[in-house]
């Protein structure tokens, strides 16, 4: 783990129309000046941005968040930025830590930075045998997407960690903004793909359980 993991950090942060959760792909269409110079720079010297939710639920419910996004965010490390037009950038990105933002200020050119402090890790915790079908159905998806062309994450494919199968799922299921922001804040990985397995369920993507 590096440095900024420990303590608190200054971070520019980038206000998204999405959630992004730790170990999760993104991609941009960045065409901003402010935006554009800050995911350039961040490339060139392999430093991380905090991706950041717009929601209107921060500033109506958290004092310390900025208003118009949450104050629970995903450092964001760039893993390609190419041109796609003139003053517009394709950019891939990749979550890795969260962080809470402690105070935060917005710079003459708009941009906001933040002092931030780390979010702990979620623990490596096994799925339980209860949701072990959650695991297997993310597994099929999976193949589904292979056969496509389009599967949205990256390797490895870490099966047996309750943590990544549950962000994996909140990334690909149709829920709100809002709701997924909640998953990704929740401390306990178990409870986050028990969330998960609860909604599929009631969607009848899985068979209810045998009595």
């Amino acid at each position: 783990m590096d440095s900024a993991a420990f303590g608190d950090t200054e971070l520019r942060l980038f206000p998204l129309k999405a959630v992004l959760f730790p170990g999760g792909l993104m991609s941009l269409t960045v065409f901003e000046n402010r935006y554009l110079a800050l995911v350039t720079e961040c490339a060139r010297s392999a430093s991380a941005f905090g991706a950041v939710a717009w929601t209107a639920r921060a500033s109506a419910g958290d004092a310390q968040a900025p208003a118009g996004f949450a104050a629970v965010g995903t450092r964001a490390q760039v893993l390609s930025a190419e041109a796609a037009a003139a003053h517009t950038l394709l950019v891939r990105c990749r979550g890795s830590a969260r962080f809470r933002v402690v105070s935060q200020r917005q710079q003459a050119d708009g941009l906001w930075t933040a002092v931030v402090r780390a979010v702990p890790q979620d623990e490596v915790r096994a799925p339980p045998p209860a949701l072990l079908p959650t695991v297997r159905a993310l597994a099929t998806t999976i193949a589904k997407l292979k056969g496509q062309n389009a599967v949205p994450f990256a390797m490895p494919y870490e099966f047996d960690d309750a943590g990544w199968v549950a962000n994996r799922w909140c990334e690909i299921l149709p829920i709100p903004q809002d709701a997924k922001q909640r998953l990704m804040e929740l401390t306990d990985p178990v409870v986050r793909l028990q969330l998960v397995n609860d909604f599929l369920r009631q969607k009848g993507v899985l068979e209810p359980p045998a009595l």
